[in-house]
């Protein structure tokens, strides 16, 4: 099909952000790394591909390339595809949902290409924005009756029956398509056009359940690949954070924001300081004299800065153990800033659409990162030598 060009500068808006100042916030830019614009994942759980393309976005632009907008949709379609054929082989001992993880799109943009979002769209069922809740009942249904069936053996006409239900939805898979004039095929195009290679991306994270500096498959269930991570401590995870934005790397970041402390229409991201033994003396006299309600406005108003917790791996660990660290958000970090205290905060692109104060973008305190990160994909190279030498990294 006939394309218009994706390389339109005007259509990504590269983000570099200055100074922001706003109801007691005063931020100040330590690093921002260009993105493209910010996206909408709408009412669909694919935040993972948004934020793993944006990544890769990101990541082009880093080494040279133009400006790119990638069919998130293409991920998912062989995402789907894929952990389907998977499904039914484990009989439906599988999480089989529209979620995903960073490694879903590695693995799609290593097995099957990439095409750019012009010639994927997947919005072949009547609407504007991505809305996938029919699709995906329809999808999970279709699959259990396929494990059910009486027949005592599987069709084979079960998975053309799928890719059909596949097609109506989100559209065929383009096998060729234009851009500026020049035809390509979803493999050509990640060759010439995207240009990255796939075996540079790793995932790292932190957790004391495995051992530290080896790499374990996180026990997530929307990790459907069974994708491994390597392990290292709280301090090395930070140390990753600041050595990659620092060295123009940006950070695809999953993490839990189902936390009181995140706000997407204030664009803060917090862990507020609330057991009055960490407090002062003239402040736990206070503290202690205030209603909850009262003390919960001092805490989440967003208006100023605030205390925060110190944040251990033991908080961490205990956190994922008892479900409160969840697989619930994919992000990508873009920079860091400091408010008026000295406290940092990291930038962080959404895919909300950008009806917020910062434009689709929050902040997340430096607290809220250490405590609510289950993991991050980052290029290899913005590791440091000796977590290089460490994870046996070359």
């Amino acid at each position: 099909m006939k394309l218009l060009s994706t390389l339109l500068l005007s259509i990504f808006c590269l983000t570099v952000f200055a100074q922001e100042e706003t109801e007691g916030y005063k931020f100040e830019t330590v690093y921002d790394l260009e993105a493209t614009c910010v996206k909408d994942q709408h009412r669909s759980g694919t935040c993972w591909s948004f934020s793993a393309l944006g990544f890769f976005e990101s990541e082009m632009i880093r080494i040279g390339k133009d400006p790119a907008n990638l069919s998130e949709m293409f991920v998912v379609r062989h995402c789907y595809a894929d952990k389907a054929v998977k499904y039914v082989r484990l009989h439906g001992s599988l999480n089989f949902a529209g979620g995903g993880a960073f490694q879903d799109a590695v693995y799609v943009m290593k097995k099957y290409g990439m095409v750019p979002e012009e010639a994927y769209t997947g919005l072949q069922y009547g609407e504007e924005s991505h809305v996938h809740g029919e699709m995906d009942a329809v999808l999970k249904g279709y699959v259990d009756a396929v494990i059910t069936n009486k027949n005592k053996k599987l069709s084979t006409a079960w998975k053309n029956g799928f890719d059909g239900v596949l097609d109506a939805y989100l559209g065929a898979e383009p096998t060729s398509f234009e851009v500026n004039g020049k035809s390509y095929t979803p493999q050509t195009y990640m060759k010439e056009q995207v240009g990255l290679d796939m075996d540079d991306y790793i995932q790292v994270s932190s957790y004391s359940h495995h051992p530290t500096y080896e790499k374990f498959v996180i026990e997530v269930p929307d990790n459907w690949l069974w994708g491994e991570v390597y392990n290292v401590t709280i301090d090395d995870l930070m140390t990753i954070f600041e050595h990659s934005l620092e060295n123009g790397y940006s950070i695809g970041w999953a993490a839990d924001i189902s936390e009181k402390g995140f706000s997407h229409t204030k664009g803060m991201a917090i862990v507020p300081e609330s057991d009055s033994k960490e407090m002062s003396g003239s402040e736990r006299s206070k503290w202690e004299t205030m209603t909850r309600a009262d003390r919960n406005k001092m805490l989440y108003s967003f208006d100023k800065p605030v205390k925060e917790k110190e944040i251990t791996a033991e908080m961490r660990q205990e956190a994922f153990d008892n479900y409160q660290t969840t697989d619930d958000h994919g992000m990508q970090i873009t920079g860091m800033v400091t408010d008026q205290n000295g406290t940092k905060y990291f930038k962080v692109k959404n895919s909300w659409n950008t009806n917020n104060k910062y434009d689709g973008y929050f902040y997340a305190s430096e607290a809220f990162v250490k405590y609510k990160t289950m993991s991050i994909m980052i290029n290899k190279n913005a590791l440091t030598k000796d977590l290089k030498k460490k994870l046996s990294i070359k």
